[in-house]
């Protein structure tokens, strides 16, 4: 692991803030990483003086991608669950598995784990809706715990009390369960709530976006205009701020 030197939580979290304020962007999205900084180009960080954190505000003018996608199963290996399981710039299978199902046809590979097991997406986790009208998402022990995925898991229960849903489950799930699934969606930061009507060239369900699909895609949406202010960061637009990053 390249040792990273220790920055304050709240300092971070300030930097992030202040950058989208200064972006004045509205429309968009705030990607940052933080590193072990610039050094000699070697594999290991003893030449890197000291940490480096880099923060980039993205003006998007539309919204993710919505229409309805095919998806197929990766031949790309995926990471072991020592690295799916942390967020890094490990990427290279991550891209590979993308181009695999682009040259394909199809929108996204979908890994699965050295079970057999449904695992996830190249960047993105993965939801079915089985004909018991139970809501399943993949165990987390393997693959990245989405940010996301997590915040729709809070959410769905409200699906439950309207009676569109009938349960939820995190688990293993076999590929045969999912695929006769009556919905299958993506779900990230980059496509929200994504529905997946075939994978294979086997239709999910009907063919068509399903309602919890859409029920989720519009609870996140809700969510994320008027949800509880303990998740949702306040930007001062337009307020000059007397701290200084350096």
């Amino acid at each position: 692991m390249a040792k990273i030197s220790p920055l304050n939580h709240s300092y971070l979290r300030s930097i992030l803030v202040q950058t989208v304020a200064a972006s004045q962007c509205k429309q968009g999205a705030l990607r940052y990483w933080l590193t072990a900084g610039p050094g000699d180009f070697s594999l290991s960080s003893s030449g890197c003086p000291t940490s480096a954190f880099y923060a980039v505000v993205i003006e998007e003018q539309s919204s993710p991608h919505r229409q309805a996608v095919n998806v197929v199963t990766s031949s790309i290996p995926m990471k072991p669950p020592e690295f799916a399981v942390m967020k890094n710039v490990n990427y290279l299978p991550n891209a590979l598995s993308k181009l695999e199902a682009e040259e394909k046809g199809a929108f996204a590979g979908i890994w699965l784990d050295n079970e057999g097991f449904i695992a996830e997406g190249p960047n993105m986790n993965v939801a079915f809706v089985n004909t018991n009208k139970e809501l399943l998402m993949p165990s987390f022990e393997k693959i990245l715990s989405g940010c996301t995925a997590k915040r729709l898991l809070a959410l769905a229960p409200r699906l439950l009390e309207e009676g569109l849903i009938k349960g939820i489950r995190v688990g293993n799930i076999k590929v045969e369960e999912g695929k006769e699934a009556e919905e299958m969606m993506l779900i990230g930061s980059g496509v929200y709530v994504l529905p997946v009507v075939m994978w294979d060239e086997h239709p999910i369900g009907n063919g068509k976006e399903g309602p919890v699909t859409l029920a989720l895609l519009n609870l996140l949406l809700e969510d994320m205009k008027a949800g509880p202010a303990n998740i949702r960061i306040p930007v001062p637009y337009g307020v000059e701020n007397s701290q200084s990053v350096k």
